[in-house]
């Protein structure tokens, strides 16, 4: 998500944080049902063993910080209204690219990543007031975001770099009223969501349009965008480009929208972390890093054809 510091077919959301937004998350769970004999010595062998086991499918478990070994879940604040990116299901379950991502992430660390959905500009606040561990949100990384000169980055936070996307301009099939980039949006009624870089976009070109000015539909939420569009309210969206992309191909068949123009200012997203737990950061970074490395990453990107936004390096507080 661009916010601005940038998140269905029809309700999709992107969220691109530039200065700035399926398969349902199937949650790991280990639990061994222990038979109670007359030798206690036998219970705790089992018991020993399951946690020897487990520490050996899970490879960077002991990376983490005790306090989430201990506890085995890590929360993930998150805005799940952006498809292909993050979004609750059918079953009303989060599903999509981070929530997938989640998953494997949890492998490798021996942990369960448990999606819990709040205000976008809110989570890095929620996260540095102890409601969750981290945020996964198509969150784009930014200087202002790391050090909390964003109202949505309140208290700052770092940046663990796993995505790379930028913002896009979706229109109706067939692109009826001509647009070719921001320039071609003066006098046209353009949506996008609160908080993001796809606003930040949208003002700063309303600052150039002079007299022939752009009708605003700024929402809380990018499906509300995607919806003005669906309905005509509005002739085009700003929005991340993998979620424009996702309803290009998949709203009404493929046969409702259309991205034009070229991808603007890509920059990476990033996994939040409290400043605070530099030994969760870098456990997440290896961990990216584990699973660019065995093509599990790759494999989740092809799913949800989001391939153009892959990275092959993990880093940190990469944004500008």
């Amino acid at each position: 998500m661009t916010a601005s510091t940038t998140h269905r077919p029809t309700a999709a959301k992107p969220r691109t944080l530039r200065a700035s937004r399926t398969v349902a998350v199937a949650a790991t769970a280990v639990a061994g049902a222990m038979l109670l004999t007359a030798c206690g010595d036998q219970t705790n062998g089992a018991a020993n063993q399951e946690k020897k086991g487990t520490a050996t499918a899970a490879p960077l478990a002991d990376k983490l910080p005790q306090s989430i070994r201990d506890k085995g879940v890590i929360t993930v604040g998150s805005d799940i209204a952006y498809a292909p990116m993050e979004f609750m299901d059918e079953n009303n379950q989060p599903a999509g690219v981070d929530v997938d991502l989640g998953k494997e992430l949890g492998k490798v660390l021996g942990v369960e990543f448990k999606f819990t959905n709040a205000t976008f500009d809110q989570l890095v606040l929620g996260m540095n007031n102890g409601r969750h561990d981290i945020v996964m949100s198509s969150m784009t990384d930014t200087k202002a975001r790391q050090q909390g000169a964003t109202e949505d980055a309140k208290g700052g936070a770092d940046f663990v770099n796993y995505f790379k996307a930028g913002s896009a301009i979706l229109t109706h099939k067939g692109n009826p009223k001509n647009i070719k980039g921001l320039d071609d949006l003066c006098g046209l009624t353009v949506a996008a969501q609160r908080g993001t870089a796809n606003e930040d976009l949208l003002k700063a070109q309303q600052a150039k349009c002079g007299d022939n000015k752009i009708k605003e539909f700024i929402s809380d939420q990018d499906t509300d965008s995607i919806t003005q569009l669906q309905t005509k309210r509005a002739d085009a969206v700003i929005t991340d480009f993998p979620v424009a992309l996702y309803n290009e191909l998949e709203a009404g068949g493929g046969n409702l929208f259309e991205v034009v123009g070229d991808q603007i200012d890509a920059a990476p997203y990033g996994i939040a972390v409290s400043k605070k737990n530099t030994e969760l950061r870098d456990a997440l970074q290896a961990a990216v890093q584990k699973i660019i490395d065995d093509g599990t990453y790759m494999d989740v990107l092809k799913k949800w054809k989001a391939e153009s936004g892959a990275i092959e390096k993990a880093t940190i507080n990469a944004g500008s």
